[in-house]
């Protein structure tokens, strides 16, 4: 199951916008245009099914936060997604007098054989009887979302990521609250350490056969229990210069390398559409550059279903790459109205299937206006 369509209406950077999405999406545009934004419409989905639709709303800071800002009065939030072009499930949703988020329309539609099905409409009768029901959404509720769960299950699959390695390398400083599935990373290393003995030695494998290209001095990556404290650790033989630096822990990788082993893992870890925030950082551009098909080629040799991926970007490195086409790309342009969302029109996809990268073509039209000036701004 992949997500094709996504439709924002009123959710932060967005006041109506469309996305039409494949197996792979790259997400360019200017800075503050709405990226993370757009991901974070996704990762709500996510916190929604798994949390209820007040928790989702309350750690993105109230409803406030998540509305739309440019609107002139409170509007309903929209967020629409279509499912493989078979399902539908829409939530829109506004706040009560006391500002927490109150559901206004909620439904499901399952297509078969062309003909649309509705397979929940709300607010219905019940709704009707006690409004206290609108509190909470039908995709939270295990007794109202039967059938549709599979939809639920999906949503709750989405995983996101935006390693900072400072919280991989010593996560308790940081919280000395154990996290699950921190998509910064603070629970890497445990992460690992207990997935099963079989399955973690194939993937630190295939993961070391990567991380040798990219840090020629780096070999034999594995995850140890210090035997004094218990905690886990990453470990690798690394060549180095200095007599006693043979073996080092996480404590030790560089911010690249870091980044690159948690990129690698996250693709094997999970199910379900994967978010990648910027994977470039702290990598070497010709490391950039072979990402994409470093993930396409992993993600074949997984044992489970293949994933779809999203991925923010900024750069010339990874766009590139000549296997990337038009149609993968979703361009976010700001406007006072709110950032719309285009992909890439005939002409645009014609100039790249004749030989120029996505980076060429459409990277360049996400520059800042008079982005020039500033070479003439100066400290006075």
């Amino acid at each position: 199951m992949i997500i094709t369509k996504i439709q924002l209406r009123n959710w932060k950077n967005f006041g109506d916008a469309t996305a039409f999405c494949g197996k792979r999406v790259f997400l360019i545009g200017p800075n503050a245009s709405g990226k993370s934004n757009f991901l974070d419409a996704l990762r709500f989905l996510r916190d929604v099914a798994q949390d209820g639709i007040k928790k989702a709303v309350d750690i993105r800071g109230g409803m406030k936060a998540v509305r739309f800002l440019c609107v002139r009065r409170p509007p309903q939030i929209n967020i629409t997604v279509n499912l493989d072009d078979t399902w539908e499930y829409s939530l829109s949703f506004t706040s009560d007098n006391k500002g927490e988020p109150r559901v206004t329309n909620e439904y499901v539609d399952f297509k078969v054989d062309g003909e649309i099905n509705r397979i929940l409409q709300r607010p219905d009768a019940e709704d009707d009887k006690d409004a206290m029901r609108l509190t909470q959404t039908a995709l939270q509720q295990v007794n109202m979302n039967k059938d549709f769960r599979d939809i639920a299950d999906f949503f709750k699959s989405i995983s996101y990521r935006h390693i900072l390695p400072q919280l991989v390398r010593d996560p308790k400083n940081f919280s000395p609250v154990p996290s699950i599935n921190d998509p910064y990373g603070r629970d890497l290393v445990s992460q690992i350490w207990n997935t099963p003995v079989k399955t973690r030695d194939s993937r630190l494998k295939k993961i070391n056969d990567v991380l040798i290209i990219a840090v020629p001095q780096l070999s034999n990556l594995k995850v140890e229990q210090d035997k004094s404290t218990g905690i886990p650790h990453l470990a690798v033989t690394y060549e180095h210069w200095r007599p006693h630096a043979g073996n080092q822990n996480e404590a030790s990788f560089s911010d690249g390398t870091l980044r690159l082993l948690t990129l690698l893992w996250t693709i094997f870890n999970a199910e379900g559409p994967l978010l990648l925030e910027e994977p470039e950082l702290s990598l070497h551009e010709e490391i950039v550059k072979k990402l994409p098909g470093i993930f396409a080629q992993l993600d074949k040799t997984r044992k489970r279903a293949s994933r779809q991926i999203f991925i923010t970007t900024h750069s010339e490195a990874m766009l590139s790459v000549p296997g990337i086409g038009g149609n993968e790309v979703l361009i976010l342009e700001p406007y006072y109205e709110g950032t719309k969302i285009r992909s890439a029109n005939e002409d645009e996809c014609r100039t790249i299937e004749d030989g120029l990268s996505v980076a060429e073509v459409l990277l360049p039209k996400t520059r800042p206006s008079h982005i020039e000036q500033l070479t003439l701004f100066s400290v006075l």
